[in-house]
């Protein structure tokens, strides 16, 4: 379905009940909104994994302005700034009070962004495989750990001055090494790519290389749940403990991922699951 939320179209999903049967009352649900990464992917990533938390919450997926099967706006307005208020945004139109939202990779910048501006209204954040500042160097030194020499080329190239062109050889020979786990092919299939989006937002100079969170992130006011690998080349380890370094100490929660990669619940989805089950969980 489509929700209109600060001028554009969204295209939402929503996967199971919020209030169900319980005893002789009815059990409200708290609600995971998903933001997916990217940018220029979509929400797909999630399914069908995601489904498993379906019996202690309501799934909510969304595709981003200017992602997926979403409209694109006023591009002038793809920007963290907005990306953060269309969060606010939906869940004004949908109605949810206090969400627990999910932010993996850029979807992280934009739940950072979404709590930075508006402490009061998430009720817990979890963010995985994301940073408050980009490192640029760290992020390519970690490519050439994994994949050699030209990895690291490839990405230094194209990180550096996002071109389509080195953007093309990126994902032939970089994507591969975000996780453990082999992809499969159908995934990607599945998945509306947007290269300009990604274009648009990536680089050092452009808003990925900009953006830092790091003073704002002190002013949170709900848990937070940080996930990262130790594998991850986009987001290394060193990265996220900035990122928990950042937050007010007595609300995070950090779980490090052994020898997995970007996004981790590829990688490790049993163990992923239960950590995010048992944040959904806690009071």
């Amino acid at each position: 379905m489509f929700v209109s939320v600060n001028g554009v179209r969204l295209f939402v999903d929503v996967e199971n009940a919020g209030l169900v049967p319980e005893g002789d009352g009815m059990r409200e649900k708290p609600t995971l909104l998903l933001l997916h990464g990217g940018p220029g992917f979509d929400h797909s990533g999630f399914k069908p994994l995601f489904s498993r938390l379906s019996d202690v919450a309501q799934v909510v997926y969304v595709d981003q302005r200017g992602n997926g099967r979403s409209e694109d706006g006023d591009r002038s307005a793809w920007t963290l700034a907005q990306w953060g208020d269309d969060v606010r945004g939906l869940c004004d139109a949908l109605g949810l009070v206090r969400p627990i939202v999910l932010g993996m990779s850029w979807g992280g910048f934009v739940a950072q962004s979404y709590a930075t501006r508006h402490p009061d209204h998430p009720g817990k954040l979890v963010l995985v495989s994301t940073a408050a500042k980009v490192d640029f160097p760290a992020m390519f030194a970690m490519f050439g750990r994994l994949g050699g020499p030209e990895a690291a080329r490839i990405a230094e190239a194209y990180w550096t001055d996002p071109t389509a062109e080195r953007r093309e050889a990126f994902i032939r020979v970089c994507r591969p090494l975000y996780r453990r786990t082999p992809a499969d092919p159908a995934e990607l299939h599945r998945v509306r790519i947007r290269h300009d989006t990604a274009l648009h937002f990536n680089g050092p100079a452009n808003e990925q290389g900009r953006m830092d969170f790091r003073s704002a992130l002190a002013g949170l006011r709900c848990p937070v749940l940080v996930v990262a690998g130790d594998r991850d080349p986009v987001v290394p380890m060193s990265v996220s403990e900035a990122l928990v370094a950042a937050l007010p100490p007595g609300r995070v929660r950090f779980e490090r991922f052994a020898d997995c990669g970007h996004g981790v619940f590829a990688d490790a989805p049993e163990r992923a699951v239960a950590v995010l089950r048992d944040f959904i969980g806690t009071a």
